[in-house]
């Protein structure tokens, strides 16, 4: 399903250099990645997403080659077939729930909204506790509450593969599992690959594989 060749990747003026020698992640895999800050976890992320394109190396989803995209063919790739959980959650604060679900619908000539969009961001909303949220503006919901929007967002195309960027972040405990509980129900009801960088090393054993990224810190370090 994702498959990552030797990768290199940097940000020259920071200092930062990243290398994966190989990477493999099979379909309807719930991986989570943990490591220490500033490894590169979240560039990893934009990397698999084509926000950011490797210096050297292979990244493909599906078979598509995302380093070999051009940056539109990248956007349109990453809006039909990625969702992408941010760690702060990139909401419109002037859009209601329901727009801001529909929002990748709205700028993008990858999907195309149509009423049975329509009635799955409903069904999504109701699915994740928040169909009495869908007419209120985001800056009124909860944390809890904005992390499901963030959520119903990226599973509204019905994406291949979710990448989640610390989706637990700043939320009690009582939270972290109701919010884990609705993106583990939505990823499986769908069949996708769930990436998810996180923290809470206590929700780790419900995920299907763990990688450190200690060992590709080291190996860049070394390097």
């Amino acid at each position: 399903m994702i498959s990552v060749n030797n990768l290199s990747f940097s940000y020259p003026t920071q200092g930062f250099s990243l290398r994966i020698p190989e990477l493999s992640i099979q379909q309807s895999e719930k991986v989570a990645i943990i490591g220490p800050s500033g490894a590169g976890k979240t560039s990893l992320l934009k990397l698999l997403a084509g926000i950011l394109v490797p210096q050297q190396g292979k990244i493909s989803i599906d078979d598509v080659g995302i380093h070999q995209l051009s940056d539109a063919q990248r956007r349109d790739f990453r809006i039909s077939r990625i969702g992408i959980i941010f760690q702060d959650f990139e909401l419109m604060e002037y859009l209601n729930t329901r727009d801001n679900i529909l929002h990748p619908f709205r700028i993008s000539r990858a999907l195309k909204l149509n009423a049975s969009v329509r009635n799955r961001c409903d069904e999504l909303a109701d699915e994740l506790g928040i169909a009495d949220k869908l007419k209120q503006l985001s800056q009124s919901l909860s944390q809890g509450e904005k992390q499901r929007v963030a959520i119903c967002r990226a599973m509204l195309p019905e994406p291949d593969v979710i990448l989640a960027d610390e989706a637990t972040g700043n939320l009690d405990p009582a939270n972290k599992s109701k919010i884990l509980d609705a993106l583990f129900r939505s990823v499986e009801k769908r069949d996708a690959t769930l990436i998810a960088v996180t923290h809470d090393h206590e929700l780790l054993d419900r995920f299907d594989r763990v990688i450190d990224f200690k060992q590709f810190y080291q190996q860049a370090a070394s390097a």
